[in-house]
């Protein structure tokens, strides 16, 4: 059985690391599917329901005290999560990227995978449309600074509404910002 998997949720100033692993069973049409990155919202969400329909998948997410604790530690934890709740044993193992990970099955690492294997793009879209989900549901909780539009990434209104607010709990503290020169807790 061959398993892909990326995560969405490295770079943002804000919130969680999602990934998620994914099983597309031989003959499996998945119209339109690509890297996440490539797809429109729309597109994105109308793929992520045929994927839960006819796919193997698992989901895994790091905290934000989590990620604090570094990069690799995060996507530890959330690799080896989604392949707890994918709850099958991967033949192969294809990861999106170039990380040297910890993880409870040997994997091969495919560099830009994303754009490459099916079984990845699935994965990908999977990891960002569940991780804007939480956002959405976090920025309710947060209106303030807007994550239901930036989903914590770094732009200019979430700059601004981080000058006039502070940071919140779901802020990376320990995440260097270089165009303030410090990192976000020393605000």
């Amino acid at each position: 059985m061959i398993i892909g998997a990326d995560e969405a949720g490295r770079g943002p100033w804000a919130g969680p690391l999602v990934a998620a692993v994914c099983h597309i069973p031989p003959n499996t049409r998945l119209p339109g599917l690509n890297d996440s990155k490539k797809l429109s919202k729309k597109a994105r969400e109308k793929l992520f329901i045929k994927i839960q329909e006819k796919t193997l998948l698992g989901i895994g997410i790091s905290e934000v005290s989590e990620v604090e604790q570094g990069m690799k530690h995060a996507l530890n934890l959330a690799y080896n999560r989604a392949l707890e709740q994918i709850g099958v044993k991967p033949a192969t193992l294809l990861i999106d990227g170039s990380d040297k990970l910890d993880l409870k099955y040997p994997y091969k690492s495919i560099i830009k995978g994303d754009q490459k294997e099916r079984c990845i793009m699935a994965a990908s879209i999977i990891a960002k449309v569940t991780r804007d989900a939480i956002m959405a549901k976090l920025a309710i909780l947060h209106p303030v600074y807007g994550f239901e539009s930036h989903k914590g990434y770094g732009t200019r209104q979430h700059r601004r509404n981080i000058e006039k607010h502070g940071i919140c709990v779901l802020h990376r503290q320990n995440f260097y910002i270089e165009a303030w020169g410090k990192r976000l807790g020393d605000l």
